[in-house]
């Protein structure tokens, strides 16, 4: 049974897809941070880079966009690949681009000069010069009919990509469609002439695409919307699903619990059946995912016990994965398994669940110590980036200075006012910090020729401030010992 729940009806839109009442994956869809991913642009080179055999491209928007000499049309095209990318672009030159990745972190989006324009059954590549076919076409025989038609219908320099539903299609649908997608690109370059500054040519509206991808991907079930003319739009992409409205005063993720699926989607730690549990954490460079057996003892070996809650990590990891959108390298380290035929077991495991992930994986394998390595292509912020943002008081590290450090930064702050003419100081922390110091006031006080006093406050982090020097009597009355 599947169901995809469309919270359409605000500024923030998003959907969720469930697969037996399992939520499967979450997308959201802010304004500020609106995938770039297909829009089209026309940029200007800025900066070429031969060392790195790149460049870097406005395109109009933040960050400028960076282009890899292999994805620049004049290279593909050219008879003898290699040599520097100073042969094939320079600086001020003015390029059309396709944003492949959004911008991550301090990284500027990825873009490609090999356009892509989608049609309803195949691809349109102007520069691409290959033909390909849809990996869902499992028949060879008819996908090798496939290329030989789109090389049929091609110029050298065009390349074209089959989608599934052309199978269905003529060969006269086909051609009119090619040539349909060929005006498009002509009226794109038309625009592109007129531009006086980098900028947008192609805007994808690619949460709408996503949901009617989604949809069509369904092989039944339900789709359940906020919004009447989304629901008329879906109605015609699939018959072997239903689309109902919803028309509720309670937020439609939180009528069917989408809400609770997501505040556990930000934390760090997942416990699994039978209390395993893994730990995630998230960094820009990489994921990095511990599996823990928790309360899980088994009732059998102890090898069966960590084989078995392998297994369950494994696939709720993939599961969190599509959920969380976590892509680039991710290494996961499982318990420990000395027999290779368990290695193989959870690889395996792997393999299958990694099977029904919508973007590209590579499985890698175990290293020397036993980590799992694999990667997921990254076109976008992951969830947790999209919903939250760095603590203001560990920056980010997930960790702040405890009260013992901070207490001993006190007293040596305090050392070195001693000897001073003063008779007495009065400190503001927190109570934490106030207790840790306690333990050797005494010693501390004789030191330094000072009375401590204290002005406890609540803090989300452990701190403090020397507010006065001053006589005893008079910091004594303001607070206590």
């Amino acid at each position: 049974m599947e169901t995809l729940i469309i919270n359409y009806h605000s500024t923030e839109k998003r959907f969720a897809y469930l697969r037996n009442n399992r939520v499967e994956k979450i997308v959201l869809d802010r304004p500020e941070e609106r995938s770039l991913v297909g829009n089209i642009y026309y940029g200007t080179v800025t900066k070429v880079l031969p060392g790195m055999n790149a460049v870097f491209i406005d395109i109009g928007e933040e960050k400028n966009a960076y282009l890899h000499r292999d994805q620049i049309p004049s290279y593909t095209l050219a008879k003898e690949k290699g040599g520097n990318i100073s042969s094939f672009v320079h600086q001020g030159e003015k390029l059309l681009v396709q944003v492949e990745k959004d911008a991550t972190g301090t990284k500027g989006p990825k873009v490609t000069g090999i356009i892509e324009i989608q049609g309803q059954n195949l691809i349109y590549l102007p520069k691409g010069q290959y033909v390909a076919v849809s990996k869902k076409i499992a028949d060879e025989s008819k996908k090798t009919a496939l290329r030989n038609l789109g090389r049929r219908l091609k110029t050298e320099e065009e390349g074209l990509i089959f989608r599934t539903s052309s199978l269905t299609c003529k060969e006269e649908e086909i051609q009119k469609e090619i040539d349909q997608l060929r005006i498009t690109y002509q009226d794109i370059l038309h625009r592109a002439g007129h531009l006086k500054k980098p900028g947008v040519l192609v805007q994808k509206d690619s949460f709408t695409e996503m949901i009617i991808d989604q949809v069509l991907r369904m092989s039944s079930g339900e789709v359940i919307v906020d919004d009447l003319p989304m629901k008329k739009l879906l109605e015609e992409k699939n018959a072997r699903v239903t689309c109902s409205y919803y028309n509720g005063k309670e937020n439609i993720f939180s009528t069917h619990r989408i809400e609770h699926e997501i505040n556990k989607a930000l934390k760090r730690i997942v416990w699994l059946d039978l209390g395993a549990y893994l730990i995630f954490d998230e960094t820009e460079a990489l994921t990095i995912i511990d599996v823990n057996t928790g309360k899980f003892s088994g009732k059998a070996d102890y090898q069966e016990t960590v084989v078995k809650t392998n297994q369950l990590a494994a696939r709720e990891i993939v599961r969190q994965l599509r959920l969380r959108d976590i892509g680039g390298i991710v290494l996961i380290d499982f318990i420990d398994m000395s027999r290779e035929k368990d290695k193989q077991l959870i690889l395996n495991t792997m393999a299958a669940e990694l099977k029904q992930d919508e973007k590209q994986t590579k499985l890698i394998g175990f290293t020397p110590l036993g980590i799992l390595q694999l990667t997921r292509k990254k076109t976008k912020i992951t969830l947790s980036e999209a919903m939250q943002e760095k603590c203001p008081v560990c920056e980010g590290t997930g960790r702040i200075l405890s009260a013992e450090t901070v207490a001993f930064r006190l007293e040596r702050e305090l050392l070195e006012h001693r000897h001073s003419e003063f008779e007495a100081v009065l400190v503001e922390t927190t109570e934490a910090v106030r207790t840790a110091l306690l333990s050797h006031k005494d010693f501390l006080e004789q030191s330094l020729q000072l009375k401590i006093y204290f002005l406890t406050k609540p803090s989300t982090h452990h701190y403090f401030i020397l507010k006065q020097f001053g006589d005893e009597r008079e910091i004594s009355q303001k607070t206590f010992d």
